[in-house]
């Protein structure tokens, strides 16, 4: 077997082996880092939806840019006072000659000029300030980065005067920044608190620091493979943060999985090359599966068309396939280098000789918390598995009512300057810039003015909406009430008129509004293309809402087809998917009352009604993928104990009562390795909760709700409860499949001896640790 050979190689010469891992640490670094530079911030939109087309017209034809910078200037005396005028033309002639810039609107530069007392859509309702938009080139990969380089440049105070930048472009740029630093401030939280609870659970500081090694060497090494992605395709910076936190937990669930198990079979009397040969051809096997159910689960993101999610496949892939090689390959030779050091540098044993405390006593597995808990479970199922299937069913009600949205301002601390401007904007100007909808018409040759004028007068009519801006003039109402805007014109055969909208974003009123626009015919018959947030946020939940089924669709078809390989059973896949969703679906519900519903003060958030659309689909992906590694470590140690246990014949009582056994060993296994791992992982993703960007808090407060609640409350209690319910059922399949899981099934192992069904009852496990076990959680 080529684990039982790593395992011996590893043996035969570790320090070499160390060696190498050192090299490819080093290589990737120096290869991988300098990635953040080639990232990409944007990938949110769907590149083949309806607003791109509209903003590629736009763009290409009109110089009006999907993503402005829009600069406030307040005055003390006002936006009409010489003061604010000197100063915003000012701005607005250095801003014309900026190569960024397609060009620049403001009140003091229009072809009237701005009189004293006059009403200006460009102008606060209280007359103190005045506002500058600006129409950046570069599309939504780097409009982000010239709205940064022209606020740095332009968006200071000047002579008393105040400037401060805001709008899409400076929304995602400032969004960007506050990402790269939440990311340092998360490394600096969760690597400490990780490796003090890893102190815990391992005991020694040599073991603790193994798994801080491999998921450095993974984040340098999947930095690497994203390099090597941004040669051929785009990819978002936020994979960054992902690559980071699953690394580390990955990497710690791996390794305490392989030192729990080479631990317990040296408790069991192999001297240490044989215990680590066994514990690879057993731990080392479910690592290798488990790595590659939570890759495929988390590569399904790629089926998405907004490269913001296929870079979280990207990036979720290279992390798990680093952190896999590192554990079997790595983890081995470190163990066969350290050998009785392995445990040395005790620091519980340090703390209990300073206390003057005894060495622990080490129990029958009978004795331990986690067989006795999942014993009273199963014997307790009905009303133990009925309150948490309950509690998490309610928990998840509230995604029931859950509305999508986009990234605004809102997602931003108040202190930035976009969001300062976008409260502005929504309180108070006359027109949100924000709500207007752009309609694009890309083949408008041969149309008269006329043709044009009959348009925005149909579409001044549809409720909410404030006035339309044609190349013919500005109607309200259907009736024409002065000359054009300057966001609208005819070009190259094309033409573009403004919808000006009173309707709040992301309501049900935008909502319909918009599908009325889309139902009033086009001029002359033709066809028209809408831009604007509205649509771009339509468009960006109608990307993943198609294709959401296909991706649960070969997620689902992925576990079934996995867990069927490992166990065996048609039944524990299904109890599986159902789990997962019970879970997820929970801190679902828990999001959506936080942060749309703005319950919990929206932990310092703005709450502005929805959710970031993107964000609980990538989530759903790699929590799903990380119940899954839970999923494959129990049940890969329950089957294990079945095959010893589960008697010759059919006889229902005996098999019943050897699928508990084999349930109860399985949980008291592997209980202390999840629950500790869960711990670990979840503080990993809890250090997200500490970002400023609202989206990425969120983020991190699901992932550990949805990983502390999959590894405690379901895999402790809902699984045994299930698995005492179905009995010897759990591990049936047709005839047809148990000749597939025959032929190509994984097992765990060497065959073993099944006891007799007699011995169960009498059998007492006395192969505990007899070194310093791993310690219990509860």
């Amino acid at each position: 077997m080529l684990l039982q050979r790593i395992a011996r190689l590893a043996i035969a010469a570790p320090r070499r082996i160390l060696a190498v891992g050192v090299l490819v640490f080093i290589a990737a670094a120096v290869f991988g880092i300098p990635v953040a530079k080639s990232l990409a911030p944007g990938g949110f939109q769907d590149p083949q939806s309806e607003s791109a087309r509209a903003i590629s017209v736009l763009s290409d034809k009109f110089g009006q840019s999907g993503q402005q910078l829009l600069l406030l200037v307040t005055a003390p005396g006002g936006a009409t006072s010489d003061q604010a005028r000197a100063v915003g033309t000012d701005l607005v002639a250095g801003l014309q000659h900026s190569p960024l810039v397609y060009n620049a609107t403001s009140p003091w530069t229009r072809p009237v000029p701005l009189a004293p007392g006059a009403s200006d859509d460009l102008v606060t309702k209280d007359g103190k300030s005045g506002l500058i938009v600006v129409n950046l080139k570069g599309g939504e990969n780097n409009a982000q980065n010239n709205a940064q380089t022209l606020a740095d440049q332009f968006g200071h105070d000047r002579d008393g005067v105040t400037v401060r930048a805001g709008g899409s472009a400076m929304e995602y740029a400032q969004i960007n920044t506050q990402n790269q630093d939440d990311l340092l401030v998360m490394e600096m939280i969760a690597l400490p608190l990780s490796f003090l609870v890893l102190i815990w659970v391992f005991g020694g500081l040599l073991a603790a620091a193994l798994p801080m090694a491999l998921g450095a060497l993974a984040v340098v090494g999947s930095m690497s493979v994203l390099r090597l992605f941004t040669f051929t395709t785009e990819v978002s910076v936020f994979a960054l943060n992902l690559s980071t936190a699953l690394s580390l937990a990955l990497a710690i669930d791996y390794t305490l999985l392989i030192v729990s198990r080479y631990r317990d079979e040296l408790a069991e009397g192999s001297d240490r090359e044989e215990a680590l040969i066994r514990t690879m051809a057993t731990s080392g096997r479910t690592v290798l599966f488990s790595a590659i159910t939570v890759a495929l689960s988390m590569s399904a993101t790629a089926l998405f068309p907004m490269y913001f999610l296929k870079s979280f496949a990207y990036a979720g892939v290279a992390t798990v396939a680093f952190v896999a090689v590192a554990s079997i390959v790595l983890t081995p030779a470190a163990i066969a280098l350290l050998g009785p050091r392995l445990d040395s540098l005790n620091v519980r044993r340090l703390g209990r000789r300073l206390l003057g405390r005894s060495e622990p006593v080490h129990k029958p597995v009978e004795q331990l918390f986690w067989y006795r808990s999942s014993k009273f479970v199963m014997r307790h199922w009905a009303a133990t598995g009925l309150v948490v299937v309950t509690l998490l069913v309610l928990l998840g009600l509230p995604f029931t009512s859950v509305k999508w949205g986009f990234p605004d301002d809102r997602v931003l601390p108040p202190s930035t300057s976009s969001h300062q401007v976008g409260d502005q904007m929504r309180e108070n100007f006359v027109h949100d810039f924000a709500t207007s909808v752009p309609v694009v018409v890309p083949d408008a040759g041969g149309l008269s003015p006329a043709d044009l004028d009959k348009y925005a007068a149909d579409l001044s009519r549809v409720p909410d909406v404030s006035a339309v801006s044609a190349p013919g003039g500005t109607f309200v109402g259907g009736n024409r009430v002065g000359p054009p805007a300057a966001a609208t014109g005819l070009a190259d055969g094309s033409a573009f008129v403004t919808v000006g909208s009173t309707a709040t974003l992301f309501s049900q009123a935008s909502d319909t509004q918009l599908k009325r626009l889309h139902q009033v015919a086009g001029p002359g018959g033709r066809s028209v293309e809408m831009a604007g947030i509205a649509q771009v946020n339509r468009d960006s939940v109608d990307a993943v809402t198609d294709r959401l089924p296909l991706v649960l669709g070969v997620m689902a078809v992925i576990t079934f087809v996995l867990l069927f390989l490992l166990t065996g059973s048609v039944l524990l896949p299904v109890k599986a998917l159902l789990c997962n969703v019970l879970s997820l679906t929970a801190a679902f519900g828990a999001l959506v009352w936080i942060f749309q519903d703005g319950h919990l003060g929206a932990l310092g958030t703005t709450p502005s009604g929805t959710l970031v659309a993107n964000m609980p689909v990538l989530l759903f992906c790699i929590a799903f993928g990380l119940s899954m590694d839970y999923e494959v470590f129990l049940l890969a140690r329950i089957r294990e104990y079945w095959l010893r246990y589960r008697p010759a014949n059919a006889i229902a009582k005996q098999a019943h009562a050897a699928n508990d056994e084999a349930v109860a060993h399985g949980v008291a296994r592997t209980g202390r390795v999840i629950t500790a791992a869960a711990l670990v992982m979840s503080m990993s993703f809890a250090a997200l909760i500490a970002a400023h960007v609202s989206f990425m808090r969120m983020f991190g407060l699901g992932l550990t709700l949805a990983v502390f609640a999959d590894a405690t409350l379901v895999r402790m209690v809902v699984v045994p409860a299930f698995m005492h319910v179905m009995g010897r059922w759990n591990w049936w399949a047709p005839k047809p499949l148990v000749w597939i899981h025959d032929r190509f099934g994984i097992e765990e192992g060497e065959p073993v001896e099944p006891i007799s069904p007699v011995e169960i009852s009498l059998k007492h496990d006395d192969d505990e640790p007899i070194g310093e076990p791993v310690p219990q959680i509860f």
